[in-house]
């Protein structure tokens, strides 16, 4: 209970500072992938070319690697778990085959650039709006301010979502408490061979 506690008045915090319901951008039904990701998880509802690059460049490097590509596209979420390795790949494949141009495995700033003022788009390749967040950032943008708010009481979490939540954030503080008490001990049992321990 006690991470619970400390996780939700983080999480108060984390709302108050994002602003307050109603300020994700409405998407037209007729936005397009880019516009709805930036909408759903950015809550961006203005931007430029050169800022939707570089708010996916995620290692600041001035190009997009196939990771960060299938990142952008919540490949490695878990709401995309379900879809096989393969299809992972021929998603990417599809992506780099309309955005690399001189072919050398990489989308640099310029090629993405050049890809949008041809009129094109990124396109919805049935991944979802890209979740490509922390397991915080992506509770708070698409449940905690959904549903909740700064005055939001703990007896108040009683969504689904928020037991998942605190209760994996209680499982990772006990796993964390289980790893310090390993680290104070010289010797761990459990780390020696069977044929090398007292019988």
């Amino acid at each position: 209970m006690h991470a619970t506690l400390i996780s939700a008045i983080a999480l108060s915090s984390l709302a108050t500072a994002h602003g307050n319901h109603g300020q994700k951008p409405i998407v037209s039904h007729d936005a397009t992938w880019m516009e709805r990701h930036m909408a759903e998880e950015h809550h961006i509802d203005s931007w430029d070319t050169g800022a939707f690059f570089a708010l996916h460049d995620y290692n600041s490097d001035g190009a997009w690697q196939g990771e960060e590509i299938m990142r952008t596209y919540g490949l490695m979420d878990p709401s995309n778990k379900d879809m096989s390795h393969d299809k992972k790949l021929e998603v990417l494949q599809h992506l780099m085959g309309i955005l690399d141009q001189d072919h050398d495995g990489v989308v640099s700033g310029t090629e993405f650039r050049e890809f949008i003022d041809r009129g094109e788009t990124l396109p919805d390749m049935g991944t979802g709006p890209g979740h490509h967040g922390d397991d915080e950032y992506e509770y708070e943008i698409h449940h905690w301010e959904k549903y909740h708010d700064e005055n939001t009481k703990l007896e108040d979490l009683t969504h689904p979502e928020d037991i998942e939540h605190f209760k994996y954030h209680e499982e990772l503080e006990r796993a964390q408490e289980a790893q310090e008490t390993m680290d104070t001990k010289s010797i761990i049992e459990a780390n020696i061979p069977i044929k090398f321990r007292r019988q």
